[in-house]
């Protein structure tokens, strides 16, 4: 397979997945909202929702064949930017069970791969 091939189903994949969270940022905020860190503007609920419309927004170029490659930097830059509220997830539950500590801590490797398949779909789509 090709690598604009892989990178053009990268692309379709991560746009539905971006959909789907997208979606959640918007009906269901709260659970977000614990993820938001305290340094930032406004209110956990505002970021919570703006992410759910640039999750949405970001799926969508990623979906269009003519915007891929412009979805896939913007996704990297996207994936990047909620990195903090992964670190602050798994500090907040360091004193969680052990269950929970191992979801907060694994969350922080996945976004590398999340972040390397977008800059592929940048440079190849």
């Amino acid at each position: 397979m090709t690598a604009r091939r892989k990178a053009n189903r990268s692309a379709v994949f991560s746009g539905l997945a971006l959909t789907g969270m997208g979606v959640l940022h918007l009906v269901r905020p709260a659970g977000f909202d614990k993820l938001v860190p305290e340094q930032l503007p406004g209110t956990a609920r505002q970021w919570s929702v703006y992410s759910g419309y640039v999750e949405l927004a970001t799926a969508a170029l990623l979906l269009v064949p003519a915007t891929r490659r412009v979805g896939g930097a913007v996704s990297a830059a996207l994936f990047v930017g909620v990195w903090p509220g992964n670190w602050k997830m798994a500090w907040d539950w360091r004193h969680e069970p052990a269950s929970k500590q191992v979801i907060s801590l694994g969350r922080l490797p996945l976004q590398i791969p999340m972040i390397v398949s977008a800059v592929k779909i940048a440079r190849n789509a």
